[in-house]
């Protein structure tokens, strides 16, 4: 008769040790994947901005400029008479969004009853995936990640305007002599309270580096790391870091300063 052999199990030590490889390999692997992530969501971003971005040239192709930044803004909110619609309203024939720009009465204020139906609807490529919320909505119309740039604060007064979007003015590329490569037209702003592609608050003149302003201040922010996806006048996305110098920034700002641009 053989003798029986006792079954072997793992030593006190030996799971241990397994455990601790397990960890250290989820420590590696956790961080890789939510870089995987966000390095995703940022592609995706900037190909939103890259849709606007043909959008706009569209739009300038049509009409030989570029939509205004909004159009009859309210300094005081009772001004009801003041129609207060954003550059992205404008855009929608543009975008693939004929089913709202069908139904949106732009002879109408941005929060008439008349629009309250094309205001809600969701549009994805005006929101940035990256950006964390519990609602789509801000006082019952669609969100908006991306914001006009109306001019800068970091060098001085932003008056008159000095930015590609601005109320009441459309401004054309042969306006933009700074050069339509080194003059951001739109941004992200994400999370804005003020950011409703309908609502002609959705623009903003940059006044701090970029993700350090507070957050009553629009500017340029997002929810990615180290910085924000832009769109430059002549329709190319790209990715800002929030360590580019603050005059390269301002000077990406303006349209017409003549102000030099390092490099970004």
């Amino acid at each position: 008769m053989k003798p029986v052999r006792p079954a072997r199990g793992y030593t006190l030590i030996e799971l241990l040790v397994v455990v601790a490889i397990i960890g250290v390999l989820l420590a590696l692997l956790i961080p890789a994947v939510q870089e995987a992530r966000d390095a995703t969501r940022r592609i995706q971003c900037v190909n939103n901005l890259r849709q606007i971005g043909t959008a706009l040239h569209a739009y300038h192709a049509r009409w030989s400029t570029f939509p205004p930044g909004g159009i009859e803004w309210r300094p005081f909110p009772k001004m009801v008479e003041k129609k207060q619609l954003a550059w992205s309203a404008f855009l929608l024939p543009y975008l693939d969004a004929s089913n709202v720009d069908r139904i949106l009465d732009l002879n109408s204020a941005f929060d008439s009853p008349a629009n309250a139906k094309a205001a809600a609807t969701v549009l994805p490529v005006y929101i940035c995936p990256t950006t964390p919320r519990k609602e789509l909505r801000i006082d019952g119309r669609a969100v908006c990640d991306y914001g006009g740039i109306y001019g800068e604060r970091i060098t001085g007064p932003n008056f008159p305007p000095k930015g590609v979007m601005i109320y009441d003015r459309p401004i054309s590329l042969r306006m933009i002599t700074d050069g339509a490569t080194y003059t951001v037209a739109v941004a992200e702003d994400a999370n804005s309270p003020d950011g409703q592609w309908i609502n002609g608050r959705n623009i903003f003149d940059q006044a701090f580096a970029i993700n350090a302003a507070p957050p009553f201040e629009n500017d340029m922010r997002s929810y990615h790391r180290r910085g924000v996806n832009i769109l430059l006048a002549d329709g190319a996305a790209r990715f800002l870091s929030d360590r580019i110098d603050l005059l390269t920034l301002a000077a990406l700002c303006t349209r017409e300063q003549l102000d030099p641009v390092g490099s970004f």
